[in-house]
């Protein structure tokens, strides 16, 4: 199931993302990724939460890292592509834009989750830390679109913030 979400988000972003001027969205899909490159090696043995294939492609997608990667190799710039590219000007659009975002993002985790068994948080990471994160992250996106250098210094304090809510022992830090 979960290639079939990374397939619709590249569809989508084939259809309404901006391609023409992909150069000007680069940093912010590298931004991404490096996030979850980081909190995957931060976290790599003692997991927040995991993906894992119930459905389709199990064959293909055995396991949280293989997943993980396709995520952030397809979804990641397809969803920079399609939010960053139709950001509205309005502000009352910004925010309504960033709210269906979040909206999207948080209720595909909540059917993963709970219905669909694609998703399992662990060592105190909830749905309302997976909607904070959500709301931050899409946030953090605009500010690095704008302002690369900013983001970085706010994502720094939110790392720190999150790693202090849920501590790391020493022994599983890769």
């Amino acid at each position: 199931m979960l290639i079939v979400y990374v397939a619709i988000f590249l569809l989508a972003a084939i259809i309404w993302g901006d391609w023409r001027r992909w150069r000007l969205y680069y940093s912010t899909i590298l931004f991404f990724i490096v996030g979850d490159l980081l909190k995957n090696f931060l976290f790599y043995n003692y997991w927040l939460w995991t993906y894992q294939e119930t459905m389709f492609a199990k064959n293909i997608l055995k396991n949280h890292t293989i997943i993980s990667i396709m995520i952030m190799f397809i979804g990641y710039p397809s969803t920079i592509f399609l939010y960053l590219g139709r950001y509205p000007q309005s502000k009352w659009k910004q925010v309504g834009w960033v709210t269906f975002w979040i909206f999207l993002y948080s209720i595909l985790e909540y059917i993963n989750l709970r219905y669909l068994d694609l998703i399992n948080h662990h060592h105190g990471w909830t749905m309302t830390w997976s909607v904070l994160f959500n709301i931050v992250m899409f946030i953090m996106f605009r500010i690095h679109f704008k302002n690369p250098l900013l983001a970085w210094g706010l994502s720094i304090i939110w790392i720190l913030f999150l790693l202090y809510m849920h501590p790391i022992p020493l022994e599983k830090m890769k």
